[in-house]
């Protein structure tokens, strides 16, 4: 995971390198320094409505934008303009998360930070990186809009009483297809060719989440949230337009966030955290943090939304640093809107 293009000279670097300096998606400041801690030092941690808060902020302004549309203009918009309207707002987002999971990890450092930085953009795979990130956040507001958006309907309207079981159940159920496709990948030895190289990354930074053979990404991108919609509806869901954004939004923090290392005790919002609770199935970013650190193809922690499914069949990896005697409940962390 060599990453030396920020230290050369700026005249050297190509279009998507200067892209991403551009859009400040860098996981670390190369002029800040990151603290260190040992692993048995004492971890702060995100209360769980921190989450909450800031995911449906961002996932509700661009609804707002989009109503106040159709309230001044009497008409809404058209398919092809939803479509952009919503994939430059879901990249966003995406960019202020990172912007402000960069911001933590120069205040709070990082897991396993007293023995290996964090992977930065290889060298060698600057513009398959971006050419992930921009797919991602392309295709991802294709098949919301191809699957749930209508232009007889204003965003409003397409909001439901399931909302706040939705959330919960979407994570869950697509936490569930994602486990054993995640699974079959490590464990089959054809399937395991298209992983393997998501995971030379052992200490991943954001960025490094789309760090994947492209097959691979049609499934992330594509298969699983098609699958997870398709079984929503089945169980009755209504997954209108704005529900099915949301659930989205969820999905995207939690992914993002999986990926950073940070050191801070923070579990995936949800509205099932009564249930994963009851499990001892809430998810930490240790949890795929040594997914990648300690596993390869055999591996555990298979989960990205939750842990229950690894409890139930038996996959989960003891933590380290993110345990109860180890965190510092006298320090919460918000996380500022702007």
């Amino acid at each position: 995971m060599k990453s030396t293009w920020r230290t050369w000279d700026r005249k050297t670097w190509n279009h998507e390198q200067k892209i991403m300096d551009l859009l400040g998606l860098h996981p670390t400041d190369l002029n800040r320094e990151v603290p260190v801690f040992a692993k048995t030092d004492q971890m702060a941690y995100v209360p769980h409505m921190e989450g909450h808060k800031w995911i449906l902020f961002h996932a509700l302004w661009p609804l707002l934008v989009h109503q106040a549309y159709i309230y001044i203009t009497g008409k809404n918009m058209h398919w092809a303009a939803a479509f952009l309207f919503y994939s430059i707002t879901y990249k966003f987002n995406a960019i202020r998360e990172i912007h402000k999971m960069r911001e933590l990890g120069h205040q709070y450092g990082y897991l396993d930070g007293d023995k290996h930085e964090r992977d930065q953009v290889p060298d060698s795979r600057t513009k398959e990186v971006l050419h992930s990130l921009t797919s991602t956040a392309t295709i991802r507001p294709i098949v919301s809009c191809f699957l749930a958006y209508a232009t007889s309907q204003d965003p409003f309207s397409t909001f439901s009483w399931h909302l706040p079981l939705e959330i919960g159940a979407y994570g869950a159920i697509l936490d569930f297809w994602f486990y054993w496709y995640h699974r079959v990948m490590h464990e089959n030895e054809t399937l395991w060719s298209f992983h393997r190289t998501h995971h030379l990354t052992k200490h991943p930074s954001p960025l490094l989440s789309l760090y994947a053979d492209s097959v691979q990404e049609v499934f992330d991108i594509i298969g699983i949230p098609i699958i997870t919609y398709g079984t929503m509806k089945l169980m009755g869901m209504p997954m209108g337009f704005a529900d099915w954004w949301i659930c989205q939004q969820y999905v995207v923090f939690t992914e993002l966030w999986g990926h950073s290392g940070l050191r801070l005790y923070i579990t995936p919002p949800t509205t099932f955290t009564p249930v994963l609770k009851f499990f001892d199935a809430e998810l930490l970013t240790e949890d795929h943090d040594l997914h990648h650190r300690k596993g390869w193809k055999n591996s555990h922690n298979y989960g990205k939304q939750t842990r229950l499914w690894d409890r139930l069949f038996g996959t989960c990896h003891e933590r380290i640093e993110a345990v109860e005697s180890n965190i510092d409940w006298d320090t919460p962390v918000s996380l500022s809107l702007w």
